[in-house]
C-alpha cells in the first residue's frame, strides 16, 4: 500500500529567463554580449541578490497566464518576440523559505527593443553574472544551452534580430548569442538554404569605409519553426 501523503502541499512558481543581445555601441566602453533580465531582491531569502522574474501560480490561472502576468509587470509584452517553456525544477531544498517547485520559461527580446525597466531591474551579462538567488544561475545556464541549440536547427534568430538587417548585422547577433564568431557568407548560405531568409528589396548605403551597398534581409517567418533538426552552425574561418 502506498504510504505517501496523498494531498501534498507546496508552492508552484514560474521563472522567466529573458535574453536580449547587446551589440557594441560606438564611443562607449560597454561590451557586446548576451544579457538576461533580472531584478535585485529586496527581502529575504537572498536579500540583495539578483534573481530572475518569478512568481507563484495562482489557483485560478494557468502557468502561461502566470508567466504573462509576471512579465507584464516588468516589460512591455509586445517586446517579447518568443516565449517557451524550458524545464521544471523540483529540488526540495531549492527554496530555503518553503517547498517550491519551479517551471522555467525562455523568453527572447529583439536587439532593437529597449524595454523600460523598474529601478531595481537590469540586463545582466550572462558571462559575468553576480551571485544569484535560489538556483537561478543554473536556470540561466540551461536557458543558454536551449537557445544555442535551437539557433542551429530552428529559425529562432528572428526573435533576437531586428525586423530587417544586413548579413553583417545578423552575423553579429548570432555571434553574440552563440558566444563564438561566424562567417556572414556562410550564415547567409545556410539560412537561405533552410528557407529562413528573404531579401526585402532594399539596400543600405555603404559606411565611412566605402564599399558596395549592403543588401537587406528579413526572416520569412516570425514564429518558431524547426528548419533542420540535424543542423549545427559552424564557427567562421579562423575561429577556435
Amino acid at each position: 500500500m502506498d504510504q505517501r501523503d496523498s494531498t501534498p502541499r507546496y508552492r508552484h512558481e514560474v521563472v522567466a529567463t529573458v535574453f536580449r543581445v547587446r551589440l557594441p555601441v560606438t564611443d562607449t566602453a560597454v561590451p557586446a554580449g548576451l544579457t538576461v533580465l533580472a531584478w535585485q531582491r529586496r527581502r529575504d531569502p537572498y536579500e540583495g541578490r539578483w534573481a530572475l522574474p518569478s512568481g507563484p501560480v495562482q489557483p485560478t490561472e494557468s502557468m502561461a497566464e502566470c508567466i504573462t502576468a509576471i512579465l507584464a509587470a516588468k516589460v512591455d509584452l509586445d517586446q517579447i518576440a518568443h516565449l517557451e517553456q524550458l524545464d521544471t525544477r523540483s529540488d526540495p531544498d531549492r527554496d530555503p523559505f518553503e517547498r517550491t517547485i519551479a517551471t522555467a520559461y525562455l523568453g527572447l527580446v529583439p536587439v532593437t527593443e529597449h524595454p523600460t525597466l523598474p529601478a531595481h531591474a537590469d540586463w545582466l551579462p550572462v558571462d559575468r553574472l553576480p551571485p544569484m538567488a535560489f538556483d537561478h544561475a543554473d536556470i540561466v545556464a540551461s536557458a543558454m544551452r536551449r537557445l544555442r541549440n535551437k539557433l542551429s536547427y530552428t529559425n529562432l534568430g528572428f526573435a533576437l534580430a531586428a525586423p530587417s538587417f544586413t548579413m553583417a548585422e545578423l552575423r553579429q547577433v548570432y555571434a553574440v548569442a552563440l558566444g563564438r564568431d561566424l562567417d556572414a557568407t556562410n550564415l547567409h548560405r545556410v539560412l537561405t538554404r533552410r528557407g529562413q531568409l528573404e531579401p526585402t528589396g532594399r539596400t543600405r548605403r555603404a559606411g565611412r569605409e566605402g564599399g558596395r551597398p549592403a543588401q537587406e534581409f528579413r526572416f520569412t517567418s516570425r514564429t518558431a519553426e524547426v528548419t533542420d533538426q540535424f543542423a549545427v552552425l559552424r564557427p567562421g574561418p579562423g575561429s577556435s
